[in-house]
């Protein structure tokens, strides 16, 4: 008895024993990980066997273990995969439903790899929901991310699924740019899914830009990589690419053959994928089976009409009106739900884009204000700057001030320029730059240019080769000034960041519809190149390549911005090729008009370019209207070096009384001043005397402001701060004017 007792005290304990072994094993992280790992890895299996009900069922399993583990990282990679699932079995509203969680739990714990996944899927809803810009916002958001975190395979994805949107928008101009990242991308590591897409897209965008050699060179070469691979999906795409380039180039039987096999593998594809979707999901494509059906049925009724056979022709009008009837019932209640939810959705979204927009204009508007505001700020002290540094280069400073001197007017000259640059980001902003289309000589307008920067390239031991199509036209109609004004950008961008190199300018035509020629404008270098991750951003304002760069090259970042606006108002476009340490090239497309009219002569410039001595300086008396006093001093300083004569008044009212009361040959007048400001008195001097001369001495940007200088009756304008010999030249023409008018008199 008692030797039965110990059994039983021994079976007792190894239970026991078992059931804490279990208990443990089933509360070890290592092992929870693996059973929602192992789930995780058959679901996404699951998938690519089209097996959705199954895939579904074990995220669902996998989701239950993270969740009373409390393991969060898990669980925001299932809802991310759920989400992708839920894509693909077209229940795009779920899909939103468990990205949001997805990114919900992945911003608690800054899983920002993850973050950039969810963020591609979420893109790839709005994709497949037709809401494009929704998606590049997300795929944007994704990119970040992969970026920061160096993942390139999911990169490349991303911009893959970029320029799919653009060529839904049918920017397929943006769209290549991407898909040659993406496919750059692939070939350096491997990535032969993404290559293979890649190179089909590009097919299909070489075909629509009208290239269809290049397209079939591509989708041909993406169709072979997708085969060896069994990349269904991308093949089927592949053969209509093929398709459609080939029913381009005339070959018309093997885009008939491109097409049958498209239609195959793309029935094949939808059964199975028919097969397991959602019950929903297969009533409606039911209802489009049904739709399809009487169709058929229309046409057996106009065969049962020709055959007279009425029997029959009532039976099928029965079924058919049956049919059509639960059909336009069932539509109605849908469409009937779906228009109500699409228009309060409508009307919410509709107030909101409101308030929006009135938030930005106003934005906008205060930022045009503050930029006049400080631009002028800005300048008037300026104007001390260089004056004085002028002025005192001239009166020779001792040996060591010199350098002194000198940097300190290279710093008010580069202030000025950055200053410029800002105003004109701000103009091309604010839609307020004019185009002033003349005629001119292309090829010699670009020779000028490599001659003007010859110079800088010589020294950084740079040569400069210029290429225009032979069988280009020379002379055009279109705005010569902001022509160069991008070509003196680019390539000076290129001679700051090449030494030791070369640097090539190309001109030649890539389209021509009458006498509107497209050109293509190339500036490529063999300099330092830039970055991948660098290039999405180069175009945008105070951008550059590093703090690296910036601190060694100098520079504000503007330049490109002003380019690629001055570009977008010549209704043009720019792209961007470069490798790091390998060079890298700009081009430009823009459309100009050919004219058979040699180029307008330029006009005689408005500066004295005479003997001074001829000028009778004795009597002449000049007014100067200042307010400021350092400004009084540079002025009176300058003038007295002319051997000119000057009074001076600090406000506009005393102006009038002393242009009254004197002879004054010519008045500078500044325009803000205390009182009245130098427009209002102009106005009021013109109301006695409409000869004076009156230049308005400003610190204001002259564009904004060139109507309301005209309407005051200012003979011209000098803006601040000037250089000296300009300022010189200006006021000895208008004297010189005034004799000559004078003597003819």
């Amino acid at each position: 008895m008692p030797q039965t007792k110990n059994y039983i005290y021994a079976f007792l304990m190894l239970i026991s024993f078992s059931l804490y072994s279990q208990n443990t094993i089933e509360n070890d992280p290592e092992i929870i990980q693996n059973n929602i790992d192992y789930r995780i890895t058959q679901a996404k299996y699951d998938i690519e066997s089209y097996d959705y009900y199954e895939a579904q069922k074990k995220l669902d399993e996998a989701l239950e273990i993270a969740i009373n583990a409390n393991n969060k990282k898990s669980e925001g990679i299932i809802y991310a995969i759920k989400g992708e699932l839920q894509l693909i079995i077209e229940e795009e509203d779920n899909a939103i439903k468990s990205i949001n969680k997805a990114i919900e739990v992945q911003n608690i714990i800054n899983d920002n790899i993850n973050i950039g996944k969810s963020r591609k899927v979420f893109g790839d809803i709005y994709l497949s929901k037709k809401n494009y810009y929704q998606a590049l916002d997300q795929y944007t958001a994704a990119k970040s991310k992969f970026q920061e975190e160096e993942l390139n395979k999911n990169l490349g994805e991303v911009l893959l699924a970029e320029a799919q949107t653009y060529m839904s928008l049918k920017n397929f101009r943006k769209a290549r740019v991407l898909n040659e990242q993406a496919v750059a991308l692939a070939k350096r590591n491997n990535y032969l899914k993404i290559q293979s897409n890649g190179l089909v897209n590009h097919g299909k965008i070489y075909s629509v830009l009208g290239d269809n050699e290049k397209a079939l060179e591509f989708a041909s070469e993406g169709i072979q990589i997708a085969k060896e691979n069994k990349y269904a999906n991308i093949l089927n795409d592949g053969y209509l690419i093929l398709s459609e380039i080939n029913q381009n180039i005339g070959d018309y039987k093997l885009s008939n053959n491109y097409l049958k096999a498209h239609i195959k593998l793309s029935d094949s594809l939808r059964a199975v994928k028919r097969a397991n979707l959602s019950p929903d999901k297969k009533v409606q494509y039911l209802i489009a089976d049904k739709t399809e059906e009487n169709k058929k049925q229309a046409k057996e009724l106009e065969e049962a009409n020709n055959k007279n056979d009425l029997s029959t022709l009532i039976s099928i009008l029965s079924v058919a009106l049956i049919t059509i009837l639960s059909l336009l019932t069932l539509s109605l209640y849908k469409n009937n739900n779906i228009r109500l939810k699409t228009n309060n959705m409508l009307h919410k979204k509709n107030g909101e884009l409101i308030i929006a927009k009135e938030k930005a204009e106003l934005a906008s508007k205060t930022k045009a204000n503050f930029l006049s505001t400080v631009t002028h700020e800005l300048r008037t002290p300026l104007y001390a700057v260089t004056g004085l540094s002028n002025m005192l280069l001239d009166e020779n400073p001792k040996p060591e001030q010199v350098q002194h001197l000198k940097s300190l007017k290279f710093s008010g000259d580069y202030l000025l320029t950055f200053i410029n640059d800002i105003l004109q980001i701000n103009k091309i902003e604010a839609n307020k730059v004019d185009i002033e289309p003349e005629s001119f000589n292309l090829k010699k307008k670009i020779n000028n240019i490599v001659l003007a920067l010859n110079n800088s390239a010589s020294d950084n031991n740079i040569k400069i080769h210029f290429e225009y199509d032979a069988d280009l036209p020379e002379n055009f109609i279109a705005d010569q000034l902001k022509i160069s004004q991008i070509l003196i950008n680019l390539i000076g961008n290129s001679i700051k960041f090449t030494k030791d190199g070369d640097i090539w300018i190309r001109v030649y035509k890539i389209d021509q519809s009458d006498n509107t020629y497209t050109l293509r404008f190339e500036v490529e270098d063999n300099g330092i190149g830039i970055s991948q991750e660098k290039q999405d951003n180069m175009f945008e304002s105070f951008s550059q390549g590093s703090i690296q760069i910036n601190r060694k090259y100098g520079g504000t970042g503007l330049g490109l911005s002003i380019v690629k606006g001055l570009i977008e108002i010549l209704k043009g476009d720019i792209y961007l090729k470069s490798e790091l340490g390998q060079g890298t090239t700009f081009y430009f497309e823009i459309p100009l008009e050919y004219t058979s009219v040699e180029e307008i002569k330029e006009k005689a410039p408005t500066y004295f370019s005479g003997d001074t001595s001829e000028l009778d300086l004795t009597n002449v008396k000049i007014l100067v209207v200042e307010d400021n006093k350092i400004n009084q001093m540079i002025t009176k300083k300058i003038l007295t070096k002319m051997n000119l004569k000057c009074d001076i008044i600090d406000n506009g009212e005393a102006a009038v009384e002393m242009i009254k009361t004197n002879a004054y040959n010519i008045i500078l007048m500044d325009i803000h001043m205390p009182g009245i400001s130098g427009i209002e008195a102009t106005k009021i001097v013109r109301s006695f005397d409409k000869e004076l001369t009156i230049f308005a001495l400003t610190a204001v940007t002259i564009e904004d402001k060139m109507h309301e200088f005209e309407e005051a009756g200012f003979t011209d304008i000098i803006p601040k701060p000037f250089k000296q010999e300009e300022f010189e030249k200006k006021l000895y023409n208008a004297l010189a004017s005034k004799k000559n008018s004078s003597t003819s008199a």
